[in-house]
């Protein structure tokens, strides 16, 4: 909680910096240190009156709500030359994550606009945090397009507001704090990187640390306003110290020297952009200010960059914010010498390894994990789906045999067809445990990743705005106008005036200009796209491990993912295989959770489908009641066999009649194919994809098309998923999501 606490008063001290985002599980008090920030800022006076909290010694010179005069110094004489100032409270203002975006920047007044002729423009939340707190809990949860704007307001201390034929300017500088449980989803690396520091918290494990938290929690709820007493003092002084470094940042000086250091350790750790510079300059600053020194040191520095730069090394959504003190110590250390030795070349540290090993965490986890090798798609294939040129079995419908468990050593996975020779550009597979015996199930790494198709939900929903289905929303192209429900946000002024004609002359209309009612007031019906929850249905028994389909299957999983990501989706995964499926992950908006869960699934045994469909259809429905405006969309990847467990008929039929929309990607490979997908297919009233098919146009030399329960498929699935999982590793597929990121 240090690093929190110091975040927090680096920005009290200095809003310029851009905010905190406060990373961390559930339980850690994360939303009680941002609420008590406030009661430890010192009070502001601003210009009574005034919706923007103007400054009476400065008051802005293009507030709506001015002019203002100066109270200060250089105030002019006159009856009006003095503000009125009042002395508030410093604010804290709370961004619930359902918020508009009129409520957040303001907006007219556009009821009392066209019936009263007034022109009104309502401050929003960004005007009431002004010289103040703003907390938004769950932004990660917050749609991108308000996080932007809030995050553009908090880098410029200025907020523009140009929407409803109103054009206002207004000063916003406030110290922005966001919350969030990685848990429930990431924010882009886009958004993340518009966040000055970021800080992870996470509970003591010390008991002692532990007890003590829970006592003093049962002293307040005991007695809040003798407890809080008991503290008055501490927080006295520390309001004072904020106040007096505020007053001392403008006089703080930054040495050329440690400006140097501060680019060449952002340069070493390889940060997009100059914002990490510019960050970390102004947060050394504050860090100065508030340890009372006059210019700033190399502690000051070590400081901030440990706030300013663990967020910024996140390239793709898969990546976890995170900064080594290992490499953070390497860079110092290069970023002294360089300025001792004044010798260029050392103004760029290799930081991926300080104990000289020469490959940081990332590289060599992915290294470690391409050792796993990737199938062969030239490889002889066998009525039955054999699994190389030696003629291994498919481990057939009892999930028995070599097909129950591992590949073989000598199989078509760890060479190009001579046995346990592996390919030039493989690394050699780990034999798993009691090499030569068939191992009952098996963990395979995905191949490579690609470029997805969009899926969609048929029809038009209603839910969270995305980039999915299309859908009823705020935002997106005008399609007809409707009355308002509420308050009118959006006017449709073509309706409005088409509703108000017939009835001017018994309005008594005599001259120019509309006579209008509030029943005349039409609002914008705009259509543009959803976000939705996409389920995971995927097949991990025995015959998925024939061959390595299962590296190809996760990596059409990993690239659904990813699309998912991209379009602001909720995901769930289930799996099934031996008697029984599982939610391995229910449904939530933390993609990277879903990654890794998918590689750590192992795959064996036999085919229960029919229990992967019923556990579907409940989770749904339970989702359903969650957030009924949300819509589902089931993707289940199988061969469509079944080997245990009842017929697979009847649950897709209980599926097709809740209107559950889905998908069947049929995962069979081989040229002696059963078609049992397509069945499922025509069960649920789904359409049938291969894995080739799931590739997005463009993206491969084909043009996949789709199937219908049982017609044929439009073009041949030649290249597709296939032929790009052989021998890639998870290396490559780390390569291609950062590339698509």
């Amino acid at each position: 909680m240090d690093d929190l606490r110091l975040a927090l008063v680096l920005n009290a001290i200095s809003p310029e910096i851009g905010g905190v985002l406060v990373r961390g599980e559930k339980g850690t008090a994360k939303s009680t240190a941002v609420r008590a920030l406030a009661a430890v800022l010192p009070p502001v006076a601003v210009v009574a009156g005034c919706r923007f909290a103007c400054d009476p010694r400065r008051p802005a010179a293009d507030c709506p709500d001015g002019p203002h005069a100066s109270d200060g110094p250089h105030a002019s004489d006159g009856p009006h030359a003095s503000a009125r100032a009042v002395t508030r409270p410093t604010r804290l203002c709370e961004l619930p994550v359902g918020t508009t975006e009129d409520r957040l920047v303001g907006s007219l007044d556009i009821e009392r606009a066209l019936t009263a002729g007034v022109v009104s423009f309502e401050p929003g939340l960004l005007a009431a945090a002004h010289r103040g707190v703003l907390y938004v809990d769950e932004v990660n949860l917050l749609h991108d397009h308000l996080v932007d704007l809030l995050l553009d307001a908090a880098a410029l201390g200025v907020a523009h507001v140009e929407r409803d034929g109103v054009s206002v300017r207004h000063d916003a500088r406030f110290v922005l704090v966001g919350t969030m449980n990685p848990e429930e989803g990431e924010l882009r690396p886009q958004l993340l990187d518009r966040f000055g520091l970021t800080v992870q918290v996470a509970a003591p494990r010390e008991t002692a640390a532990r007890a003590e938290v829970v006592r003093r929690r049962l002293a307040f709820d005991a007695a809040p306003e003798t407890f809080a007493a008991g503290y008055a003092t501490v927080e006295r002084e520390l309001s004072a110290r904020i106040a007096a470094a505020r007053a001392a940042l403008p006089a703080v000086r930054l040495p050329d020297r440690e400006l140097t250091r501060i680019a060449a350790v952002c340069a070493a750790f390889e940060v997009d952009g100059l914002r990490a510079d510019l960050v970390t300059a102004r947060a050394a600053l504050a860090h100065a200010a508030w340890e009372g020194r006059a210019e700033v040191t190399e502690a000051d520095v070590r400081a901030a960059v440990a706030l300013a730069l663990p967020h910024r090394r996140r390239r793709n959504p898969f990546d976890a914010p995170g900064l080594d003190p290992g490499q953070l110590d390497a860079a110092l250390d290069a970023a002294r010498q360089h300025l001792d030795d004044g010798d260029p070349a050392d103004g760029e540290p290799d930081v991926s390894d300080p104990d000289g090993g020469g490959r940081d965490d990332a590289t060599s986890g992915e290294a470690d994990l391409a050792a796993a090798a990737a199938a062969d798609p030239g490889a002889p294939v066998g009525p039955d789906g054999q699994a190389g040129p030696d003629g291994e079995p498919d481990p057939g419908p009892g999930g028995g045999g070599p097909g129950s468990g591992a590949p073989a050593p000598d199989d078509a996975s760890t060479g190009n067809g001579a046995a346990g020779r592996p390919r030039a550009d493989q690394a050699a597979p780990t034999p798993p445990v009691g090499a030569g015996a068939a191992a009952p199930e098996s963990v395979v790494a995905p191949s490579a990743t690609f470029r997805a198709r969009r899926l969609e939900v048929p029809g038009v929903g209603r839910g969270v705005p995305g980039r999915r289905s299309r859908a009823v929303t705020g935002a997106g192209a005008m399609v007809g106008a409707q009355v308002p429900a509420g308050r009118l946000r959006d006017p449709h002024l073509v309706a409005t005036l088409l509703a108000a004609a017939p009835h001017q002359r018994a309005r008594g209309r005599s001259g120019p200009g509309l006579r209008l009612s509030p029943a005349d007031l039409r609002q914008a019906r705009r259509e543009g796209r959803e976000g939705n929850l996409v389920l995971f249905a995927v097949d991990a028994s025995g015959s998925m491990a024939a061959r390595a389909r299962m590296a190809t299957v996760k990596a059409a999983v990993l690239s659904l993912l990813l699309d998912a990501y991209q379009r602001r989706d909720k995901i769930g995964l289930v799996t099934f295989r031996g008697e029984a499926a599982q939610l391995a992950l229910p449904p939530t908006s933390s993609v990277d959770v879903a990654a890794a869960r998918l590689a750590e699934l192992p795959a064996g045994g036999r085919t229960p489908l029919a229990e992967g469909l019923l556990l579907a259809h409940r989770t749904l429905a339970r989702e359903r009641l969650r957030d009924p405006s949300r819509r589902a969309l089931l993707v289940v990847l199988t061969d469509g066999r079944h080997t245990a467990g009842p017929a697979p008929g009847p649950a897709a039929e209980l599926l097709a009649r809740a209107g559950v929309a889905a998908v069947v990607v049929d995962c069979e490979t081989g040229r002696v194919r059963l078609g049992l997908a397509g069945v499922l297919a025509a069960g649920l009233g789904a359409p049938l994809l291969t894995l080739a098919d799931l590739t997005a146009p463009g993206a491969a030399p084909h043009a996949a098309g789709a199937d219908t329960p049982g017609g044929r498929r439009s073009r041949p699935a030649a290249a597709g998923p296939d032929a790009a999982g052989a021998g890639a590793g998870l290396a490559a597929t780390v390569r291609a999501l950062r590339d698509a990121a």
